[in-house]
């Protein structure tokens, strides 16, 4: 995919804000999704930070019935597309289609010229039929550490594989090095990138070599994992609405 036929998927000549919910039950994920909605934004993330797939499954059925035409991906914790690619298929052949998965580790391997992992998770995602946008953590938090000085790389590498190579700071909440970015931007100049933590209406035009912004804390009422706070919101889209006018 092209940095511009991302944007042009949005209507967001700026960063893309894709707003992260993580899912306690139908009523609080629909509340959050209201909130965005009302914001001007067209999708967001839904991640199972709490309990496992088998219950996250059911939530995200009627989500997507009561919200048939908004943009919804998926974060399954700590599983790779090997396992979920196919789950998402399954979902679409149930008439819930997903329009995108989220990774936190694509399984790139800078440090080497095969990508036995990556391929595999490749293969898996032509042979099940499953046909949405792939963001896949690179050099990502809580993952195995990467050399910073192999970031250029692992980005290179990456851009092979997915559609929006997707990285991070070093925690949840945490900004991201703004040379790193840099980095990764150097090496896809025409690709999109995520980033995936850290940002905030403070610091998000620190930011503008970034393709889109998954955010939850930096949008959230202070305190609060799990519910969105409607002025931080709006204060971020407007930020990122003058950077699209300015880039």
């Amino acid at each position: 995919m092209q940095r511009t036929d991302f944007h042009a998927r949005f209507d967001s000549p700026g960063p893309v804000i894709l707003p992260v919910i993580h899912v306690l039950d139908e009523a609080s994920t629909a509340a959050n999704i209201d909130r965005i909605v009302d914001s001007g934004l067209k999708g967001c993330f839904l991640i199972n930070h709490d309990f496992g797939i088998d219950p996250f499954l059911p939530i995200v059925e009627v989500i997507r019935t009561r919200y048939p035409d908004f943009w919804i991906g998926l974060n399954f914790l700590a599983v790779t597309g090997l396992k979920a690619f196919p789950i998402l298929a399954e979902l679409g052949a149930r008439g819930t289609p997903i329009d995108a998965y989220w990774a936190d580790d694509a399984r790139i391997d800078e440090r080497g010229d095969n990508q036995p992992e990556a391929e595999e998770i490749a293969a898996t995602r032509r042979n099940c039929g499953w046909n949405g946008l792939y963001f896949g953590g690179t050099a990502f938090k809580k993952q195995r550490r990467v050399d910073p000085r192999h970031h250029a790389n692992a980005a290179a590498i990456a851009g092979g594989y997915m559609d929006v190579v997707t990285t991070s700071g070093i925690a949840t909440g945490k900004s991201a090095d703004i040379g790193k970015l840099d980095q990764f931007r150097h090496s896809l100049p025409n690709r999109p990138i995520a980033l995936a933590s850290g940002i905030t209406p403070e610091n998000a035009h620190d930011y503008g070599m970034v393709d889109c912004f998954m955010v939850a804390t930096g949008i959230n009422i202070e305190d609060d994992f799990y519910s969105v706070d409607p002025a931080r919101l709006t204060r971020l889209v407007a930020i990122c609405r003058e950077m699209g006018t300015t880039s």
